[in-house]
């Protein structure tokens, strides 16, 4: 190219003269008051292309980088050298791997992300590279398994499903598991089976409703701790009548309390203790 008063000017080359691959070129294109400007390639120390694409005062502002192999890495837009705005992102083999907003070579915004064959395996929001905000995540199958928030890469609140697609938990989440929240439980079938608060996914802690299957009549209506009935409670027969109602301490009854028929009917009074061996 040119230099003018030592400023390089018009289309021109920069060859590295200094390495173990000497003569090898790292960049062709055109120049404007000393800084890159326009189109232009880029190339490694091997002398392997790495990026083509729109300077603007010697910052890449759009293009395409490339693996060593050839083959295309990433197709996007840029601000001071690093990926910002729209853009897509492909594996070694050529599969695109993600497509969406990055901001300082992040993920960030609105995107989707893809499995090593190209299935989507989420779509949603992003913030510095980490799911975040409504978003929802597929299997390797292409089914939805969840639909919700996300919090710094973990579920906060929504909707899980089966590997059929069936829903079987919509509520809270700490720390990417079932929390200790309002969340209801569905059986294989989609069936309402539990609602109320949760510990984690086997254990139930606080108010809780059990129905039964298939019909979905309230089976029983109280309070757990750890998983184990604890507290003021109420048991329903299929039929819809009262079983029972009174009080269970670690999963044993306890207390006053009043059982009836199965026509719901009052059948006796008692009260149980700690050690009754026939509290079950």
């Amino acid at each position: 190219g040119k230099e003018i008063y030592e400023i390089k000017n018009g289309k021109g080359y920069i060859i590295d003269y200094h390495n173990d691959y000497a003569n090898t070129l790292r960049f062709e294109g055109p120049y404007l008051n000393g800084e890159k400007n326009g189109i232009g390639k880029e190339y490694d120390s091997y002398g392997s292309l790495c990026f083509e694409g729109t300077y603007l005062n010697g910052k890449k502002i759009k293009g395409k980088e490339y693996y060593c192999s050839g083959k295309v890495r990433f197709v996007g837009e840029y601000f001071n050298d690093r990926r910002y705005g729209k853009g897509k992102e492909y594996n070694h083999n050529g599969i695109i791997i993600y497509e969406g907003e990055y901001l300082g070579d992040k993920k960030h915004g609105k995107g989707k992300d893809f499995d090593s064959k190209g299935i989507l395996i989420y779509e949603g929001e992003f913030l510095k590279g980490k799911y975040h905000g409504e978003g929802k995540e597929y299997n390797h199958n292409g089914i939805l398994i969840f639909e919700g928030e996300y919090l710094n890469d973990k579920k906060y609140k929504g909707k899980e499903y089966n590997k059929k697609g069936k829903l079987i938990f919509e509520g809270e989440y700490l720390d990417g598991k079932k929390s200790k929240g309002k969340g209801r439980e569905y059986n294989k079938k989609g069936k309402l089976i539990s609602e109320g608060d949760y510990l984690n996914a086997y254990e139930n802690t606080g108010k809780v409703k059990e129905y039964y299957y298939p019909k979905g009549n309230l089976k029983f209506e109280g309070e757990y701790l750890n998983g184990k009935k604890h507290g003021k409670c109420k048991e329903y027969y299929g039929n819809g009548n009262l079983k029972f109602e009174g009080e269970y301490l670690n999963g044993k009854k306890h207390g006053k309390c009043k059982e009836y028929n199965s026509e719901g009917k009052l059948a006796y009074e008692c009260e149980y203790g700690k050690n009754d061996s026939d509290n079950d």
